[in-house]
């Protein structure tokens, strides 16, 4: 049995090309234009002698030229690695290597750290915009190929990097299946998408969330999405008001801006369905943005690795405030002890997953994999609470990671960056409440250089980090608290 996720693509293109399948501004693409320019660039691909199964990355913006580039990916057998625009040329290297990827897409925005990167690993370049050959509009140009590349469903169609707790970020392989049924469970049985329906593409494309939830669920449906490179509340309302906006999803801190913007309309009535992830949404916010605006904001709750999506609140089902909602259909939901043993409604545990969003592994990690999928159960790392209603709440997580406006960000990472400082012996990042970003990077760190301000370190982490990563609070201490085993203890920088 063959299966290959660009045919949502390729069914919809079949049954409604001249309907509009993104918009940008004034600009829109068919699903025919889409169609045809996934076929020339699935050409070129083959013409450069990348082959069937091979990696191909993606570091451009909520543009067009990321949906064409992507399904020209799939449409050629390849594997998509999404790559976030706001990496540093040694993190592009890193994933360029990590993956194998044998070309990069980006975009001119970004073309310093990504040339930068792409050098180091021995990876050609294609540019989003310009002219010459190495572009996504020469390779979409190409003579169309005739028949989509027929992969099988265990074939890897995309790697997700996400970061551990230890060590650097891990490809988590999502396959063919993985993908077309969490995008066909998100479109008509959580969100009841439909083809006239407009969603707001302003969650990255190359995060999951935006990947499945907006771009491959409203292709599927044969929907219109329209893409918001950058958000910004004024921009979103804009779009949201300008374009017939049905569907929006986004992270907390969109909804905590939109609601505190001054310039907000007084209603949104087009506006049908808002669907909330990525991080813990305020029970508060999400009040008064219901009772403001009139619209439910559903819940939900996944991760890299599960395709995103594992929970999710519906319109026909009781919602507790705070709750990530219901396991969807196909997937199954515990919460387990440290002896992965199932715990009673009410108690406290790992929230554990299993079903067909289930990733296959980590790319290269067999051990890792081991470990996170023991027992037929993925292993979130998050702590969790069944409710007697059968709905789940995360009150907590095992892992150490912040949360920075959507955007996961792992301190371990950050604190390898701290000690290649010289002047630094010892440092320790947590996450601090934050108003609009939900939580701030912080780093605690000891100095032998008594001249050495907070300014030059998040300067040193900046040149070295994502936009997102990098500390924006520096606090010097004396000394780190620790325990028997001289772990230093978290808990009490946090308290």
């Amino acid at each position: 049995m063959h299966l290959n996720l660009g045919s949502i693509l390729q069914g919809t293109a079949d049954n409604r090309p001249d309907h509009p399948a993104i918009r940008l501004g004034d600009q829109s693409l068919t699903y025919a234009d889409l169609d045809r320019a996934a076929r020339g660039i699935a050409t070129s691909l083959r013409a450069k002698g990348i082959e069937p199964g091979t990696s191909v990355a993606i570091m451009i913006p909520n543009l067009p030229e990321f949906t064409q580039a992507y399904y020209g990916v799939l449409y050629a057998g390849c594997t998509v690695v999404p790559l976030n625009v706001l990496l540093s040329a040694p993190e592009v290297a890193y994933h360029l290597e990590d993956s194998g990827a044998k070309l990069l897409f980006t975009h001119p925005l970004f073309e310093e750290p990504a040339r930068k990167g792409a050098e180091a690993a021995g990876v050609p370049v294609v540019m989003a915009a310009g002219d010459g050959p190495d572009t996504v509009a020469a390779y979409a140009s190409a003579p169309p190929i005739d028949v989509v590349h027929p992969t099988l469903p265990t074939d890897t169609a995309v790697v997700l990097y996400t970061s551990g707790t230890t060590g650097k970020p891990k490809g988590a392989e999502l396959t063919h299946s993985n993908l077309f049924v969490n995008c066909s469970v998100v479109a008509p049985r959580l969100v009841g998408f439909q083809p006239d329906d407009v969603a707001l593409g302003v969650l990255p494309l190359f995060h999951s969330f935006g990947q499945t939830c907006i771009q491959n669920a409203c292709i599927a449906a044969g929907g219109t999405f329209t893409l918001l490179p950058r958000f910004t509340p004024e921009d979103a309302f804009a779009a949201i008001q300008n374009h017939g906006v049905t569907i929006f999803a986004g992270v907390p801190t969109m909804y905590f801006a939109l609601l505190h913007h001054e310039g907000a309309p007084d209603e949104l009535p087009g506006l049908r369905v808002c669907m909330s992830g990525g991080a813990a949404m305020p029970v508060e916010v999400m009040k008064a943005f219901e009772a403001k605006f009139g619209v439910d904001i559903l819940e939900g709750y996944g991760l890299s690795e599960t395709s995103p999506i594992a929970s999710f609140n519906t319109p026909d089902r009781e919602r507790t405030p705070g709750s990530i909602g219901y396991p969807v259909w196909g997937v199954e939901m515990a919460i387990l002890d440290e002896k992965d043993q199932p715990l009673p409604d009410g108690e406290r545990g790992e929230i554990c997953i299993r079903g067909h969003n289930i990733m296959k592994g980590y790319l290269g990690r067999e051990e890792a994999t081991r470990e996170t999928l023991r027992g037929g159960w993925f292993h979130s790392g998050d702590i969790g609470i069944r409710d007697p209603n059968g709905s789940y709440r995360i009150v907590d997580r095992v892992k150490d990671m912040i949360i920075r406006g959507g955007f996961n960000v792992y301190p371990r990472e950050v604190e390898e960056v701290l000690y290649e400082h010289d002047a630094i012996v010892e440092a320790a990042v947590i996450g601090v409440p934050h108003e609009s970003h939900g939580e701030e990077v912080k780093a605690v760190v000891v100095s032998t250089d008594p001249a050495l301000e907070a300014s030059d370190v998040i300067a040193f982490c900046k040149e070295r980090l994502a936009a997102y990563k990098y500390p924006r609070i520096v606090e010097f201490s004396e000394g780190l608290p620790k325990g028997p085993t001289g772990k230093i203890l978290k808990r009490e920088l946090r308290d």
